[in-house]
């Protein structure tokens, strides 16, 4: 697995140990997901994935909302599958929920749906307020409660659903824990032995993907129909510059809040995979181009050891 903050190489590296270790990558990557959005997601172009077999990069709608629990279906489908090949799997991409609930073996059961629940939520949501539906969840789930922003409204209501059909998000995480982990990984963190360098490659990163053609790119999936409101336009850079194509703040002040989240967001992954205490760090040299040829070396001398 190579994981680590954004624009840190990961593709570059993971494609290099599939063709030097036999293997396809399986991404892992929340927003690579999705159809149509090439460009502000970082996805590898025929060139950069050089002949090696990508999967879970543009296979879901836009206008699909794309979860964690199914995330983890179709990455295990495509590693089982691989692995059934005699191939191997390597796992690409800075999405650590996808990451951790992939190899942990979590279970996202329970599957307890009701639609005409939800839709009263929802809608009692709405009228009431987030902290009011907050108070009401800590009755059943204080953890999960806890947890909770009152401004989030999918998981607030997400979490009562499940209360009222009688089970807690908590509950079932916790039993969760004791499960085996699916896979044992070996994990690989890339990233920036000095911060500022770090933050200045995201930066000069955002400005080539508008040089690309990003504004383009998201007016396009403006023009089909895609607003705010779905998931895929969430997106860090999607979010922003919609929000300047609709009259709401002006380009050049979404391009510094696009390059600023960037920063936000390497700083999370990064935290993120200090919880990795038996990982390869790769961390690149000061005022140097990242030595790609020393990290496989690296890495596949790391995969060695630890078979």
């Amino acid at each position: 697995m190579v994981t680590g903050p954004t624009a840190t190489g990961k593709t570059k590296l993971g494609v290099m140990l599939a063709r030097a270790m036999g293997g396809e990558v399986v991404s892992a990557d929340s927003m690579q997901i999705y159809k149509y959005m090439d460009i502000g997601t970082a996805k590898p172009t025929p060139e950069e994935t050089m002949g090696v077999p990508h999967h879970l990069i543009g296979t879901v709608s836009p206008f699909e909302s794309y979860s964690v629990s199914r995330y983890v279906e179709d990455a295990a489908s495509a590693c089982d599958d691989i692995i059934s090949r005699g191939a191997v799997p390597i796992i690409v991409g800075g999405t650590g929920l996808y990451i951790e609930s992939l190899i942990s073996g979590r279970d996202f059961s329970p599957r307890q749906e009701d639609g005409a629940l939800r839709a009263e939520l929802e809608a009692r949501y709405d009228s009431l307020g987030g902290e009011i539906m907050l108070e009401k969840l800590a009755a059943y789930d204080t953890d999960r409660a806890k947890k909770l922003h009152p401004n989030d409204k999918k998981r607030i209501v997400r979490a009562l659903e499940i209360a009222y059909l009688g089970d807690t998000i908590s509950g079932h995480d916790e039993r969760t824990k004791k499960l085996p982990a699916r896979y044992e990984a070996k994990i690989i963190v890339l990233n920036y032995a000095e911060r500022p360098e770090l933050y200045d490659k995201i930066d000069r990163r955002v400005d080539k993907m508008l040089a690309d053609g990003l504004v383009c790119e998201v007016r396009g999936l403006m023009d089909m129909g895609l607003t705010q409101e779905h998931t895929a336009m969430q997106a860090i850079g999607y979010k922003e510059l919609s929000a300047a194509l609709r009259g709401e703040t002006a380009l050049d002040e979404a391009v510094e809040t696009v390059k600023r989240q960037s920063r936000r967001y390497a700083k999370r992954q990064i935290s993120w995979c200090g919880r990795y205490s038996d990982a390869l760090r790769v961390n690149w040299e000061p005022n140097k181009s990242p030595d790609f040829e020393k990290a496989l070396r690296d890495s596949t001398k790391f995969f060695e050891e630890q078979v």
